[in-house]
């Protein structure tokens, strides 16, 4: 645990005072009983507070619906596991035999969930103020670069309205390959529209995500083709 408290001091500026609460936000339930999933229900709500009052602050002319977008793109798993990763917070995780084998601590939805505990741990540890403050600069940067909520429109529903707005028919999406075994699936997607015959195909973890990368990679090609 030496080792992990010197991470968090350098990475978020905190010390536990507890380090039974510290050690428990980094267990996976395949290592223990006593592992971080309590704690990720309350660090969960902590940061939905958190963030809901930073964007309310940063954004005074935004309605419910903007607002509740921010948010969601803030606090989403993906964008918890994109933090948890920049800080190295995988190097720390106390997982089971069977997750160390299959890459746990690289795994999306365990680097959010971990994150999130280590929120709700702060927050038993040293009250509300303090896991204000280190949510705070955990998110710094995303703070600082906060998305216009037109930005935050996700790519198959921006290819949509493109084409939509041209009166041209909406993309055809379809599966190209699936491979790798349950806990490692990679998912090639290709989206094709009518214009040219335009194809581009998208890899990732999901279904859903390899679509996503598709669409990217065709408003990328359509909107260049415009210019």
């Amino acid at each position: 645990m030496k080792k992990a408290e010197s991470w968090l001091e350098k990475t978020l500026e905190y010390r536990f005072q507890n380090l039974e609460l510290f050690q428990q936000a980094l267990t996976h339930r395949s290592a223990n009983h006593r592992n971080n999933e309590r704690l990720e229900f309350l660090g969960d709500a902590v940061l939905d507070f958190v963030i809901s009052e930073v964007v309310y602050e940063l954004r005074p002319e935004a309605s419910e619906g903007d607002l509740s977008k921010l948010r969601a793109s803030l606090v989403k798993d993906d964008s918890l596991a994109e933090l948890a990763l920049k800080i190295g917070l995988g190097e720390h995780l106390i997982l089971g035999g069977g997750e160390r084998k299959t890459g746990g601590h690289r795994r999306e939805s365990i680097l959010a969930d971990a994150l999130e505990a280590i929120f709700g741990a702060v927050f038993l540890d040293s009250g509300f103020d303090v896991a204000r403050s280190i949510i705070k600069r955990a998110y710094e940067s995303r703070i600082r670069h906060l998305p216009d909520v037109a930005e935050l429109r996700d790519p198959k529903t921006q290819l949509q309205e493109w084409l939509q707005a041209r009166k041209m028919p909406l993309p055809e999406y379809e599966l190209v390959s699936e491979s790798g075994q349950d806990h490692e699936k990679r998912f090639a997607v290709s989206c094709r529209v009518a214009k040219n015959s335009a194809v581009t195909e998208g890899q990732s973890t999901t279904r859903r995500k390899a679509e996503q990368e598709a669409a990217r990679k065709m408003i990328e090609l359509l909107t260049g083709e415009d210019q």
